[in-house]
């Protein structure tokens, strides 16, 4: 196989999946621009009190437990 002919066969191979990215891009997109707002995040996540408290307690019992093995 020659240089003339790989490239033409890498050519087409590029457009046909070229092709089928678009099609799945128009499959899948509700809209322009909204796949990229729904993946940004507005600020840090921030626990509560309570939830530290009781995250806390949780892992206090697991080490007790770890503890008297």
């Amino acid at each position: 196989m020659n240089t003339a002919s790989i490239i033409s066969h890498l050519k087409a191979e590029r457009e046909r999946i070229s092709r089928a990215i678009i099609a799945l891009e128009e499959l899948g997109a509700p809209g322009p621009g909204s796949a990229h707002a729904a993946t940004r995040r507005h600020g840090s996540r921030h626990m509560s009190a309570e939830a530290r408290k009781r995250i806390s307690d949780a892992m206090r019992r697991r080490w007790a437990e770890r503890k008297k093995k």
